[in-house]
């Protein structure tokens, strides 16, 4: 019957006559009892209804246009056996299921849904439990990922995957996740003109956000929390991060932001608060950072070498243990009207801007980048001592490195 009403479909379709899609049911009380069947079954148009229950499979493949939609969000459950849904073909919409006990695989990287060379996709309202991978796209461009909800049980790097992993991927728009107790919350690699906004990645082993040779990609409005090393951005260019909220990365080597090897990008009204280094900068150059709010980090912005004619304007240093840390006395960026809560300068014309420049690198962050031991005498009268002499006659600290235009009062 169902070869009889794809060849009476071919013939409609050659004689120009248009063709209603069919909808296939997939319940524990039949005429479909599992989703493997439904996608054998199903012609290209096609909707599957999964309705409630719970279906024990895996290894499912997708390879036509279709539409896999849950009904009372159904449960997939692969029983740890290896990956659930292989998509292989363009034009897949797939939402409300829950999948969970995805199998781990250091080889095979198993994923609870996998885009493999795939256009016009999209995966929306699923939730992911007891996964290896989430979301895996392999070549896949011109697709959303959207209001899904992501929950690892990760307990060390090498076992765990990322929560969603895009590879040599474009144009593809990731909005509204959440994404939590995985290894890498989101991950990027080789995908260029991605847009990341209004997801919240927190909890996860190693970074909120991590990506690399990525270009032209844009972050807007995306909490990062409470992640073992926080968010890493590495080899990339033409980048914008605005409005996110990285918050409470807390470790030895830890920062809310890791750039390494940025060039020419935004990182624009942020807010960077309670880390271990708010911004950690290492080999990026003409970068703008605009209106970003530095709050009790230990580091606000740690520089490291070769960083040239980055511009930092109207951001508020708001009690960091360090505002500006420099590893070296030569500096080519450029630092003007921003708010620094330790500025005890005047405004003699009220114009709003302070009549005296300020240094925000003291002499003794200089001393714990080379000697990290001595930061235990961070509150002493000594430190401020020596902070004093430095300010007064700069010799270790960089001479240009100063805000000629401080703010007098906070930015809102």
């Amino acid at each position: 019957m169902i070869l009889l009403q794809r060849y009476i479909a071919f013939i409609f379709l050659l004689l120009g006559i248009p063709v209603t899609a069919g909808t296939l049911i997939v319940s524990p009380d039949g005429p479909v009892y599992s989703v493997k069947a439904a996608l054998e079954q199903a012609a290209a148009g096609d909707t599957i209804l999964v309705r409630a229950g719970v279906y024990k499979e895996y290894n499912l493949l997708i390879d036509k246009p279709v539409t896999l939609m849950g009904e009372g969000l159904p449960v997939i459950d692969g029983e740890d056996q290896g990956e659930i849904i292989r998509v292989v073909a363009d034009n897949v919409h797939i939402e409300g299921l829950l999948i969970r006990n995805v199998g781990t695989s250091y080889t095979s990287d198993h994923a609870a849904i996998r885009m493999v060379r795939c256009e016009n996709f999209l995966i929306k309202n699923m939730v992911f439990e007891k996964l290896f991978f989430g979301i895996f796209l392999e070549k896949s461009n011109k697709g959303i990922i959207s209001g899904n909800k992501i929950t690892g049980d990760a307990t060390d790097e090498y076992s765990s995957g990322n929560g969603i992993h895009l590879w040599y991927s474009h144009e593809v728009k990731v909005l509204d996740n959440s994404v939590e107790g995985v290894r890498d919350g989101i991950y990027l690699e080789f995908s260029d003109h991605i847009l990341i906004k209004d997801n919240t990645s927190k909890g996860n082993l190693r970074y909120g956000l991590h990506f690399m040779f990525s270009n032209n990609d844009t972050y807007i409005n995306n909490v990062f929390k409470d992640n073992g090393a926080g968010v890493a951005v590495m080899f990339s260019k033409h980048i914008k991060m605005f409005d996110n909220h990285f918050l409470k990365n807390w470790g030895t080597a830890s920062f809310g932001l890791l750039l390494k090897e940025i060039n020419d990008s935004e990182i624009k009204g942020n807010v960077f608060e309670q880390n271990t280094v708010g911004i950690n900068i290492e080999g990026s150059n003409r970068v703008h950072y605009d209106s970003n709010d530095f709050i009790s980090n230990g580091w606000a912005v740690k520089v490291l070498g070769a960083c040239y004619t980055n511009i930092f304007t109207r951001n508020n240093f708001l009690s960091n243990s360090f505002d500006v840390s420099y590893n070296n006395s030569m500096n080519d960026n450029t630092f003007h009207g921003n708010y620094w809560s330790e500025y005890t300068g005047y405004d003699l014309n009220k114009d709003g801007v302070g009549d005296v420049p300020y240094r925000p690198v003291k002499l003794f962050s200089y001393v714990v980048n080379r000697t990290p031991e001595t930061l235990v005498l961070l509150r002493s009268l000594f430190v401020d001592m020596i902070d004093f002499s430095e300010k007064v006659s700069p010799v270790f600290t960089p001479d240009a490195l100063v805000d000629a235009t401080p703010l007098i009062k906070r930015r809102k």
